[in-house]
């Protein structure tokens, strides 16, 4: 009895950009307790859940008492006596009791928030490390951290088109190594703004504000950071992109603000593979829209058996979707984003999918975040290889860095960390793993 959920709480706090947003609390008859909080999107899929908001006056219209008021209620209820190592049936009740694709009803944000929760209050009673329990017997290891330099798109007011500016160390040993030359990186794209005059700040996720005339010269930036840091761009530190190409596509094609361009699918291709022919390019994400699935089989056709090919808005963390695009040849990762699904199993069911296709995994963060560590224990323990959580900066995402570098301690001798081991099986061979 004593893993029996004997009350549902939830509460609005805070997120990173000062919005409202749900936390949720799961109490068991035993006396333990999870808590978790719900993050949120800016650049947000379509088929992805949806979180669900007041609306009005009061916060912008952001406002969460709706999703609250869904879980002290009848998600509360729904739950009560449920057993909560059985985290399957938990999300599978709140699916049936919410009763709409999306999590319309209840709101994703209030879903999520409680499916974490019950993850939380789950490993507590067995007095074990969320990543412990995820893991039950399975293989565990350190994910390879993707993390932003310069934060654009929808997380910089459409400053450049391109929305992630990202580096990748593959070769390195571990976290603190990773972390360590991904500070260095940092630190020089700072310096190197700042003596160019266009120094202005952090964007969403804590990458720098963009100030760049074309969305090239902020990838020669980049380069040049990495070479001012002193490592060797396509040798050491690697690009990654997350290009977000829905949040600038139209019925026509893609409309490019910062390079006054226009593309149709097969430009927009040509100039995403001209951007890695030129620069030390490992990963692309969404480098066509949602809806372009014949861009995406072009991409991944033309650069799959070097590159990694993300889906994210093309994939919203749904296992279905997942196996749709393998059989149609597009992308060869998936990010995996738990609120983008709306409960832990969901998002669970789409890395197994990805896995069994030999697809890489990475379980991804929001721009609207929060000091919840969950995602870090979910790329541990269940093994997916990659976690990316933003930028070098602002606490919402050093306070997931920082638990990874704990995670890694507390394994010791037990550690193992993917580096060049992280991707599909053809980049992995590119690399020399």
């Amino acid at each position: 009895m004593n893993n029996r959920i004997s009350r549902v709480h939830a509460r609005s706090v805070w997120d990173s950009r000062g919005r409202p947003t749900v936390e949720a609390e799961v109490h068991l008859e035993g006396g333990a307790i999870g808590r978790a909080i719900a993050p949120a999107g800016a650049s947000r899929g379509k088929y992805e859940a949806v979180d669900l908001r007041d609306g009005g006056a009061r916060h912008g219209g952001m406002g969460v008492e709706k999703a609250v008021a869904a879980v002290n209620g009848e998600i509360a209820a729904a739950l009560h006596g449920a057993d909560v190592r059985d985290q399957g049936d938990i999300d599978a009740a709140l699916c049936r009791s919410d009763g709409t694709p999306n999590k319309l009803r209840f709101g994703g944000n209030a879903t999520v928030a409680v499916s974490m929760a019950a993850a939380h209050a789950a490993a507590a009673a067995e007095g074990v490390p969320l990543w412990r329990w995820l893991a039950q017997d399975g293989p565990v290891s350190l994910p390879l951290p993707e993390i932003q330099i310069f934060g654009g798109g929808a997380h910089a007011g459409r400053r450049t088109d391109i929305q992630d500016f990202m580096v990748m160390v593959p070769r390195a040993g571990s976290i603190r190594e990773v972390l360590e030359v991904t500070g260095n990186v940092y630190r020089a794209a700072g310096e190197v703004m700042h003596d160019r005059g266009r120094l202005a700040g952090t964007a969403d996720e804590g990458g720098w504000w963009p100030m760049f005339d074309t969305n090239e010269q902020a990838l020669e930036t980049l380069v040049e950071a990495i070479e001012r840091a002193g490592h060797r761009p396509g040798e050491d530190v690697f690009i990654s992109l997350d290009i977000a190409a829905s949040e600038f596509a139209d019925g026509n094609g893609y409309v490019m603000a910062l390079d006054d361009a226009r593309a149709t699918s097969a430009e927009m291709v040509e100039r995403v593979c001209a951007w890695a022919d030129r620069y030390p390019i490992l990963s692309i994400e969404d480098p066509v829209g949602q809806d372009d699935t014949p861009g995406m089989v072009a991409v991944t056709q033309r650069l799959g058996s070097k590159i990694q090919i993300i889906g994210d808005d093309y994939l919203v963390t749904s296992a279905e979707r997942v196996a749709r695009a393998a059989q149609a040849g597009a992308c060869n990762a998936v990010l995996v984003k738990v609120n983008q699904a709306g409960s832990v199993s969901e998002a669970r069911a789409a890395l197994d999918a990805a896995q069994a296709h030999d697809w890489a995994t990475i379980v991804s963060a929001r721009s609207g975040e929060t000091e919840d560590l969950t995602i870090v224990h979910l790329a541990v323990g269940w093994n997916a290889r990659q976690l990316k959580v933003g930028s070098f900066a602002r606490s919402e995402r050093m306070a997931k860095w920082n638990e990874l570098l704990r995670i890694e301690e507390a394994m010791g001798a037990d550690t193992r960390f993917n580096g060049i081991a992280a991707f599909a099986p053809t980049v992995n061979a590119g690399l020399g793993a």
